[in-house]
């Protein structure tokens, strides 16, 4: 994957789904890599269906302990489509999107927990 001239975004170099512990791993230009459980990345799709429209219409997606990933698909120069095993796949995770989720991972996964954990809500299904 070459990187635009242009585009100061943070550039993926390798991108990869182990499927033992069900994490997707990607490595960034500049020498940073992160890991992401598949069930963070299934609870925080930019798709519609999970980010709504604004930023008050969020969806909380419970009972995803074990979701994985089917298949990991390009989209042009500036995002992949991730295929879940629970059917849903209209999130685009971009670059810059993946790379906030692995600068803040803990900080959203701790506020995933917690709005579970205020809803009622379980990560089993």
């Amino acid at each position: 994957m070459d990187n635009p001239a242009t585009d100061a975004a943070p550039w993926p170099l390798e991108i990869r789904y182990a499927t033992a512990t069900k994490s997707l791993v990607v490595a960034f230009d500049d020498g940073v890599t992160f890991t992401y459980p598949a069930e963070l990345l299934r609870v925080e799709s930019p798709s519609a269906e999970v980010k709504g429209h604004g930023a008050d219409e969020k969806r909380i997606v419970a009972g995803r302990r074990h979701v994985g990933i089917m298949k990991v698909e390009p989209v042009g120069n500036y995002a992949v489509r991730l295929h879940f095993d629970d059917l849903h796949d209209t999130g685009l995770f971009s670059w810059r999107y993946l790379r906030e989720l692995g600068e803040r991972q803990d900080e959203i996964w701790q506020a995933y927990l917690s709005e579970l954990n205020t809803r009622g809500l379980s990560r089993d299904p």
